[in-house]
């Protein structure tokens, strides 16, 4: 009978993996960005997810197990998804939008395994594990929240494909009424920008 344990080392190995993925695949994410902001963002993230490897591996040392991947295939389909988004925004004033949006499904998952992982590891009585479970749960939820920020405070409004899309930032109090466009009428110079994304 597989018990809590089985469950545990399953989810390590799964997420083992999902980093694993995570290495080789953000670097093509960043070079895929065209904000310098964001492209930083992802690479500082990079380095974390490097170290999630390390510490990954460290639980798997402290449960008396060599460090082994399980096909991740929530991550393989993710990261399908946002090769797809890369592709067909590529070149469009919401390529930036797109690649948040992607990175957080990404970082949503992350999260809730890495959630699961820490309460197990608490119930299993590995402290040790549960505390590093939760340094890498803390740098997921931060990374989550710079995305968001990013979107915020500049992609989701360069998205809507008005007005100058260079790589400057602007003020993040001139980008920050997106609400209010919702529900203006598409015109045709619009619609032909849309029509060009896709």
């Amino acid at each position: 009978m597989k018990t809590l344990e089985n469950l545990f080392m399953d989810g390590l190995a799964d997420i083992y993996d999902a980093e694993q993925r995570l290495v080789r695949a953000l670097p093509k994410m960043a070079k895929a960005a065209t904000s310098p902001a964001l492209r930083s963002a992802i690479l500082s993230h990079l380095k974390q997810t490097e170290g999630h490897v390390k510490k990954l591996e460290q639980v798997f040392k402290i449960c008396g197990e060599k460090p082994k991947g399980k096909k991740c295939e929530a991550t393989v389909g993710l990261l399908e998804e946002a090769d797809e988004i890369a592709n067909d925004f590529k070149g469009s004033p919401a390529i930036n939008a797109a690649l948040i949006s992607a990175a957080q499904k990404v970082e949503h998952y992350e999260i809730a395994s890495y959630g699961c992982l820490r309460e197990w590891a608490g119930l299993l009585g590995n402290d040790t594990a549960t505390g590093l479970l939760s340094a890498i749960l803390d740098e997921e939820k931060t990374a989550n929240e710079s995305l968001e920020e990013l979107a915020r405070s500049g992609a989701n409004q360069d998205a809507l494909g008005e007005g100058d899309d260079s790589e400057t930032e602007a003020p993040a109090a001139a980008r920050s009424k997106p609400a209010r466009r919702l529900g203006r009428p598409v015109t045709a110079a619009r619609s032909r920008t849309f029509a060009a994304a896709r």
